[in-house]
């Protein structure tokens, strides 16, 4: 396990990206670029993506893409787009191919990121030492 030092920052990338995503297509869409639409149209799918943190236990492994990555990113957009429908806004098929692309490229390739420099900071030590 990772200390909190390690895993909360990528945390906070993640809900940093789902932001990024709500802000882009409000963006594509002509709508406003306030914080407070912003957070409205990102809140189902930030509230998603702690449910699904929390399930896939972040704080062991917050790189790893398979299984863990690819649960958070299904699992964000599946229950985003839910809580989206309750919370009273629409899921055209447009926007959920869109949002699961842009979540799957955010998400995973946040993890790919990390994958990569951890390995390259392992080499980098070894061959240090």
């Amino acid at each position: 396990m990772l200390k909190w030092k390690s895993w909360v920052p990528l945390f906070v990338i993640d809900l940093l990206l789902v932001v990024l995503f709500a802000a882009l297509g409000r963006r594509s869409h002509a709508e406003g670029l306030d914080i407070a639409g912003i957070l409205g149209t990102a809140a189902p799918f930030l509230l998603a993506l702690l449910v699904f943190s929390c399930i896939t236990v972040i704080w062991k492994e917050p790189n790893r893409i398979w299984p863990h990555g690819v649960v958070l990113w299904i699992g964000t957009v599946a229950l985003g787009l839910i809580l989206r429908v309750l919370f009273g806004a629409t899921a055209a098929v447009p926007f959920i191919i869109v949002a699961t692309i842009v979540l799957g490229v955010f998400l995973l390739g946040r993890r790919l990121v990390g994958t990569l420099l951890m390995r390259r900071k392992v080499r980098t030590s070894d061959t240090v030492n």
